[in-house]
């Protein structure tokens, strides 16, 4: 019965990753392995289960019929035991989690060591991707997520703000002036984030409060998938972006970026934990979503060393006022 089950585990991964190899990185075992257990089952059952292509791996009708019966009683087996479990007793099994690459590098990394630490039966798999990948379909446990949420079965719970900021480097700045007002934008050139660059409009939070919220349409001659790539062209001096402050915050504190528009506030994103919806909150769930929000409550990491004087930002924008050119980029 032991190796049944194991069995039963390797074929719903299998269907889950849509292939061995991610199946076998998520049960931490080879792929030959992985592929003789699902074989095993094939053979118990004396039914085909996948269809094996050199490309890919699809379950058979048969397959999907056994994935979907299988898969909610093999949940709520594992929720059972869980919730009988010793309340204070060490956290066991695997936790998988998925969150944006350069916030998960620079800011959920030493959160997830620490709590690696305290928990050390614990085995912790994270995956850094910008891209809002199907947690429940691919497997995870958990994600991290930075923006808008849409409406889904999903669960959430709010960890932060993340507040944007519109900057560019002081040597931008100085050849081609800054823009006025929000508007003004639209004649400069901009750096946009490629995961939403589709309409290329920046959005303003109204300047009164019941407002209607401002648009711009940018003209991005320079997109990237990824915070930091983007942070560095404008550092370049190649145009000017918007981006969440953890990610410039230390340019700014340092000197390399300078706020544009500091009177304008970009639409924020709100940091969630985002998780499957269950019955029973698994016990190292609730534990890895209870001390992201403890680690987030409060000034926000980023903000700890403060924010770049005003004055400053007042006499650099001042300096590229007086020298800016009369023609547009």
């Amino acid at each position: 019965m032991t190796q049944r089950y194991e069995d039963i585990l390797a074929f719903l991964e299998v269907v889950k990753a849509g292939g061995f190899t991610a199946a076998a990185a998520r049960l931490a075992l080879s792929k030959s392995v992985v592929s003789d257990r699902v074989r095993n089952l094939e053979n118990a059952l004396g039914v085909e289960l996948l269809r094996r292509t050199t490309r890919s791996v699809t379950p058979t009708e048969r397959g999907s019929e056994l994935f979907e019966t299988l898969l909610p009683l093999v949940q709520g087996m594992e929720e059972a035991v869980d919730a009988a479990a010793a309340k204070d007793g060490p956290l066991t099994g695997r936790l998988r989690m998925t969150a944006p690459v350069s916030f998960g590098v620079a800011y959920l990394t030493p959160m997830i060591s620490g709590f690696a630490k305290v928990h050390p039966e614990l085995e912790i798999a994270l995956d850094f991707d910008d891209r809002a990948v199907d947690i429940i379909g691919a497997g995870y446990d958990l994600a991290v997520r930075i923006g808008n949420l849409d409406d889904s079965s999903l669960l959430a719970r709010k960890l932060c703000e993340s507040e944007r900021v519109v900057c560019c480097s002081p040597a931008y700045a100085k050849q081609h002036g800054l823009p006025k007002s929000v508007e003004d934008l639209s004649h400069h050139a901009t750096i946009d984030y490629a995961n939403t660059h589709t309409d290329r409009l920046w959005r303003f939070e109204p300047v009164k409060a019941g407002g209607d919220m401002r648009v711009v349409e940018t003209r991005s001659r320079l997109v990237a998938n990824n915070g930091e790539a983007m942070r560095d062209m404008a550092i370049a001096g190649l145009g000017i972006t918007v981006l969440p402050r953890f990610i410039v915050a230390d340019a700014l504190r340092g000197g390399a970026l300078i706020e544009v528009l500091p009177e304008a506030v970009p639409t924020s994103y709100g940091i969630y934990a985002v998780y499957p919806p269950t019955r029973h909150m698994p016990r190292k769930l609730r534990a890895i979503v209870d001390h992201l929000a403890a680690a987030f409550a409060g000034t926000p990491p980023w903000m700890a060393s403060g924010p770049k004087s005003g004055a400053g930002r007042a006499r650099i924008h001042k300096k590229a006022a007086q020298t800016k050119k009369s023609s547009r980029p």
